[in-house]
C-alpha cells in the first residue's frame, strides 16, 4: 500500500516537473514573441495618447479603458483564432501576411517622416473638450479600428516566433502575449496621459521640491510625447524593413538578407567586445533603410503621385 502511494507521489512529482517546464517554455516563448513585436508596441503606445488630446481630464482614463478592452477583444476574439487557423492549415501564408504587415509598417513610418517634412503630424487630430456620449463613442470606435491593424501585426509577428510549437502551446502563448502587451501598452498610455495632471497636482499642493518636480513634469510632457512618437517611427521602419528582409529570404530571394547579414558580421568582427551591440545596430540601420525605401515607394503611390496627377488634370482643364 505504502509502495503504491510512494509511486503515485513520484508520478505526481514528475507531472509537476513537466508542468513547470511547460510553463517556463511558454513564458520564454511569450517573452521572445513580445520582444519581436516591440516596434509595433512602441508605435501603439505613441499613437494612442493622441485620441484623448484635449478631452476633459475626468474622461481620459475611462476612454483609454474602453480602447484597451476593445483592443483585447480584437486580439482574443478575432485575430487569435484567425492566426491559429492560418498557421495550422496554411502555414506558408504566414510569411505573406507578415510581409504585407511589414510593408504597412514601412508605409506608416515613411508617411510620418513625410508628414513631418511637410510640417504636419500624421496622427494629429482635432482636439475636443467635454465630448458628448456620441462623440466619445465615435472616438473610441476609431481608436479601436486603428488598433486592430497594429494588434494584428503584433499577433502575427508573435505567431511567427512560435510557429514550431504545438497548436495548444501556440494558443496559450499568443493569449499571454495579447493580454501582457495590452496591459503594458495601455498602462503606459494611462501614465503618460495623466503625467501632466500629476505634475500639476504636485506643483499646486506639494512642498518646494515636489512643486519643482511637478513643474518639470508638466514642461517635459510635450517633449516626452514627441520622443515617444519619434522612437515609434524609427521602430516601425526598422521592424518593417527587417520583416521584409527575412520574408524575402524565406520566399527564395536571399541576396538582400545575405548582404545585410554580411555587413552585420563584418562590423561585429571589427569591433571586438562591442561586436554584439555594433552588429545589432548595423542590422537595425540597414533594416530601417529598407523600411524607409519601401515605405517611400508606397507613400509616393498612395499620396504623391495621385496628387500630382490631380494637379496635372486640373491644369489641363485650364
Amino acid at each position: 500500500m505504502s509502495g503504491g502511494l510512494v509511486a503515485l507521489l513520484d508520478d505526481v512529482a514528475a507531472l509537476a516537473r513537466i508542468a513547470a517546464a511547460s510553463v517556463d517554455d511558454v513564458a520564454g516563448a511569450a517573452g521572445r514573441a513580445s520582444t519581436k513585436a516591440a516596434g509595433v508596441v512602441i508605435d501603439d503606445t505613441a499613437v494612442t495618447p493622441q485620441y484623448v488630446r484635449g478631452v476633459a481630464a475626468k474622461r481620459e482614463i475611462p476612454i483609454i479603458k474602453k480602447i484597451a478592452l476593445g483592443s483585447l477583444r480584437n486580439k482574443l476574439l478575432f485575430i487569435l483564432p484567425a492566426a491559429l487557423i492560418l498557421s495550422q492549415f496554411l502555414p506558408w501564408m504566414v510569411t505573406l501576411v507578415l510581409m504585407a504587415g511589414g510593408t504597412y509598417l514601412a508605409f506608416e513610418g515613411a508617411e510620418k517622416v513625410w508628414a513631418r517634412l511637410r510640417g504636419h503630424d500624421a496622427h494629429e487630430g482635432t482636439p475636443v473638450a467635454d465630448v458628448g456620449p456620441d462623440q466619445e463613442k465615435a472616438l473610441v470606435s476609431g481608436a479601436i479600428r486603428t488598433d486592430f491593424i497594429l494588434s494584428a501585426e503584433i499577433m502575427v509577428i508573435a505567431l511567427n516566433e512560435v510557429a514550431t510549437e504545438a497548436l495548444v502551446n501556440r494558443a496559450i502563448i499568443l493569449t499571454v502575449v495579447a493580454i501582457a502587451i495590452t496591459v503594458m501598452v495601455y498602462g503606459i498610455v494611462a501614465l503618460i496621459v495623466k503625467m501632466d495632471d500629476i505634475g500639476l497636482h504636485l506643483a499646486e499642493t506639494g512642498g518646494e521640491r515636489a512643486q519643482a518636480l511637478g513643474r518639470g513634469m508638466v514642461r517635459a510632457m510635450p517633449r516626452l510625447l514627441a520622443g515617444v512618437a519619434t522612437v515609434g517611427t524609427v521602430a516601425m521602419l526598422w521592424v518593417g524593413g527587417h520583416i521584409l528582409l527575412v520574408g524575402a529570404k524565406e520566399l527564395g530571394w536571399h541576396a538582400p538578407y545575405a548582404a545585410v547579414h554580411h555587413l552585420e558580421t563584418a562590423v561585429a568582427d571589427a569591433t571586438g567586445g562591442l561586436g554584439s551591440i555594433t552588429g545589432w545596430l548595423t542590422n537595425t540601420l540597414f533594416s530601417a533603410i529598407v523600411g524607409i525605401v519601401v515605405g517611400a515607394v508606397v507613400v509616393a503611390v498612395m499620396h504623391v503621385m495621385p496628387r500630382r496627377g490631380g494637379h496635372d488634370d486640373a491644369s489641363a482643364h485650364h
